[in-house]
Parts: structure tokens; sequence; C-alpha cells
């Protein structure tokens, strides 16, 4: 087995465990290896420790920069957190959210917190009758039912 580490496009860092490196590649011409946090599929191999080469010269890196990386995946940790939060504690509603969203507002069903899809046209015309709508792009490992 090997564990990589994986960068997407809008530089997300992850890791992926693959059984080769050959499996990697394949996955990955397949559309199969996407973001967990945006599921981009433009994803790139970053170096890992076994195939760098040390030299005794060696580059000082920035505190700044190095305080970065640590940061990022604080961040991307706290949001992942949020979400789940957020999915463990709303209703999923689908398709029936501007609906629902509304008959909850007008107090025609209970109050409680709901999630699902509108489009951006619904969901405009929502926030213009005084509802708060907040869009949250999702994992879609998380779509799945929670574990």
């Amino acid at each position: 087995m090997k564990v990589l580490n994986l960068r997407c496009s809008n530089d997300h860092r992850f890791e992926g465990w693959f059984a080769s490196d050959d499996d990697f590649q394949s996955q990955g011409e397949r559309g199969l290896v996407t973001c967990p946090m945006c599921n981009d599929a433009s994803i790139f191999r970053l170096p890992s420790a076994p195939r760098l080469n040390v030299s005794k010269q060696r580059e000082v890196v920035p505190a700044e920069a190095a305080a970065q990386v640590p940061m990022q995946a604080q961040m991307q940790a706290h949001w992942l957190r949020a979400v789940r939060h957020m999915m463990k504690n709303t209703e999923d509603v689908g398709d029936r959210f501007p609906e629902e969203a509304r008959r909850i507002h007008y107090g025609e069903s209970e109050e409680r917190g709901i999630r699902g899809r509108a489009s951006p046209e619904d969901a405009h015309a929502l926030r213009e009758e005084g509802i708060e709508v907040v869009a949250v792009a999702l994992p879609e490992p998380l779509k799945g039912p929670l574990q």
C-alpha cells in the first residue's frame, strides 16, 4: 500500500492510499481521484519524504511559509467538522428545499434545520422573502451516509 501526498488545483492537500504508482495513475486517468474538500479532479502528486534528494546545502524555508501548510490543514479540518456537524443536525429535504423553507418561515411546518438543493433563482427569491439561505459546497464523500 502506498500513501501519497496529493494536492488539487485549489491547493487543498490530502492523502491518498493506492496499491501502487500505476494504480494512482490509472485511477487519476479515469477521474476517480478527487479532492475530498472541493471534488476537483485535477490532482497533483506532491513529493514524499522517501523520494527527496537530500544534499548538504538545504534551502531555508521562511517560518511564515512553513507555518502556512499546518494552518491550511487546520482550516480544512475545521471546515470538514463544521460540514459534518451541519449534516448531522439538519434534515435533508432534497429538491423540496425552497418549499420546505417557506413552510417553516411562515409557520406551516415545525421549525428545524434543513438542507437541500435550490437553484440560484430560488435561493435569491427566498432571500428576498427574508428567509436565510446559505450555499455550502459539500465534498462528494460527505453526500453519502455519515459514518
